[in-house]
């Protein structure tokens, strides 16, 4: 159907071309796109440094991954103003890897992951970020949110914590036992940056406040060094070596091609690729792609609705896998599309995907013009802006109206996944939580199918019925949970010897475990002699029942189109004990 084609069908660059066949492009649509393009980097250089600090890996690494992974999927994606890049809700899944594997592994596991995405838009699974609860997105991303948001005091107080034992509940112990030793320094570098981005006036300057919070930052850790209190900063924390000369902060140099799994281990030394290790990462490839898909996918839905356009759902997969694939062979980490940033583009007012393109060009011109400078920013304000970050990926006020306001078993699927996201990972909480809300939703479901007794009703059965006669009405799902309570429910209402005709047009869904409970029913009223008719089946229970043959060899049990020839056959007098009890 062409309406919805854009749910069905895989194009590469299917955004590109639906908007240049949308906008007659012309030096105003490429001006416009130019400054959007250019306010989503000064916004996303900061972010895609700060995002590559807490994964663990050296920040030029973020702004390559921004410049490769940004560029390739403007063009080859199915969203028309999504930003890729690097974002916070990879942090708490990239920081494992890159601790054990280096950056080599966290590059092949993400080579890895963009194969996956490309075979999952292929395949046409698309669509299936839509059977995502929203307890369960919100209760992972608020979990990932205060990991984040924990793990970023060591920097933004000062901290000097120099490594993290594996587990969450054992780095908040380590983290809360260097409380005594904050650098005042560093907590007021932080605290000011801080301070500055949420109290920027984003809307009178149109630039979101990231960039001018960490300058401001960056000028007062300066001023403290000049009166005898130094403040850790990029410079100081990372260096590089090009062609035998050491350098410090970010080298200003474009990135370099190189086979992912030729980049640094843990401890410097080349990643060893081998089965073992790609068996070692699958699971994390694996991790990564879901968790790409689905939030690209959920940063389509946003911006549709912000921009009145509409994602080609599978497209966008397939080009966010080819991003990912393109990356790591530059240094890139795993990337995805990042809704802050996108939510920029559309307010900034880019027009095409071009604009996400010129993210990506600008970002390579800020590491070219600016590397020196970037050195002297604090990792205090790092921290702070991953802070606030951290907070704006919450999504606080949604959790706290579902907590609110949502059924219990909602609150209980937020909660479980908020849980299991900070005490083991994100894999575990989306696991449980779909299952858990599976569950419940089906518990719900199963309630709703009701049976009710409407022998005496005029509107459906007229005249009296004879004696040992009675129409009962059955509306829901009958499926596995709900077909045995009602049945059985059934057989504890009615006499032995006497008849039922279970109006059945209600029945919306018949499956394998309704057809069992079926059977069972069937053979106790054998065993008890009821003469049970069934009529009005719609079209998936009544084909259903005949591909089981239910009623087809039974003496008691029979299937009926209507409910009028169901109620002929009863007034033909009251019913004759059938099956075994008959005999």
């Amino acid at each position: 159907m062409p309406h919805r084609a854009h749910l069905t069908t895989v194009r590469v660059s299917s955004a590109l071309r639906d908007a240049l066949r949308a906008e007659k492009y012309s030096a105003r649509s490429l001006r416009a796109d130019a400054l959007a393009g250019l306010t989503v980097a000064i916004v996303a250089m900061p972010l895609a440094m700060a995002l590559a600090i807490a994964v663990g890996v050296p920040p030029q690494y973020g702004l390559y991954s921004a410049i490769v992974g940004g560029i390739v999927a403007a063009l080859t994606g199915g969203s028309r103003f999504s930003v890729t890049g690097p974002t916070a809700a990879f942090v708490v899944v990239l920081a494992p890897i890159s601790a054990r594997f280096g950056i080599g592994g966290l590059a092949t596991a993400g080579l890895m992951a963009g194969v996956f995405l490309i075979v999952l838009g292929v395949a046409r699974f698309g669509r299936l970020v839509e059977y995502v609860p929203e307890p369960v997105t919100v209760g992972f991303t608020s979990g990932i949110a205060f990991v984040i948001a924990v793990l970023q005091l060591n920097d933004f107080l000062g901290l000097g914590v120099t490594s993290m034992p594996e587990h969450f509940a054992e780095k908040v112990l380590v983290l809360a036992s260097a409380l005594p030793h904050i650098a005042w320094p560093a907590a007021l570098v932080g605290v000011v940056t801080l301070g500055v981005k949420l109290a920027w006036p984003a809307e009178r300057f149109r630039i979101p406040g990231y960039a001018p919070a960490i300058v401001v930052g960056a000028l007062l850790a300066v001023a403290l060094g000049a009166l005898g209190h130094p403040v850790d900063t990029i410079g100081t924390r990372f260096s590089y070596e090009i062609a035998g000369v050491v350098g410090h902060g970010v080298p200003r140099v474009l990135p370099q091609f190189a086979l992912p799994w030729m980049l640094p281990g843990p401890s410097g030394e080349p990643f060893a690729l081998t089965l073992a290790t790609l068996r070692e990462l699958l699971p994390a490839a694996v991790t990564i792609a879901a968790l790409g898909a689905i939030e690209s996918l959920l940063c389509a839905v946003v911006l549709d609705r912000a921009s009145k356009t509409r994602h080609h759902s599978n497209g966008e997969l397939v080009g966010l896998g080819i991003a990912n694939v393109a990356a790591p062979f530059f240094g890139g980490i795993p990337v995805t599309a990042a809704i802050a940033r996108s939510i920029v583009n559309v307010k900034a007012g880019g027009r095409t995907p071009f604009s996400a393109a010129f993210h990506a060009i600008f970002v390579l011109l800020g590491v070219l013009l600016l590397a020196p400078l970037l050195s002297y920013v604090p990792m205090a304000s790092m921290a702070a802006v991953l802070l606030n970050v951290a907070w704006n990926m919450s999504e606080a006020p949604t959790a706290v109206e579902l907590m609110r306001r949502a059924p219990r078993p909602d609150r209980l699927v937020l909660v479980v996944c908020f849980g299991l996201t900070v005490v083991f990972d994100m894999v575990v909480a989306i696991a449980v939580g779909m299952v858990l809300a599976a569950f419940l939703f089906l518990r719900d479901v199963a309630r709703f199918t009701q049976v009710r007794d409407i022998t005496m009703s005029e509107r459906y059965v007229g005249e009296p019925l004879p004696p040992g006669w009675r129409v009962v009405k059955v509306t829901g799902a009958m499926f596995f949970a709900a077909a045995e309570r009602v049945l059985s429910q059934l057989l504890a209402e009615t006499d032995d010897g006497s008849g039922i005709i279970v109006y059945a047009d209600g029945v919306t869904v018949l499956d394998a475990g309704g057809v069992g409970a079926l059977e069972r029913f069937e053979e106790e009223c054998t065993a008890r002699g009821i003469r049970v008719l069934i009529a009005d089946l719609q079209q998936q229970p009544a084909r259903t029942a005949r591909a089981a043959l239910i009623g087809a060899e039974s003496a008691c049990l029979e299937v009926v189109p209507t409910l009028a020839e169901a109620i002929a056959i009863a007034r033909q007098g009251a019913p004759l004990p059938c099956g075994r009890l008959a005999s």
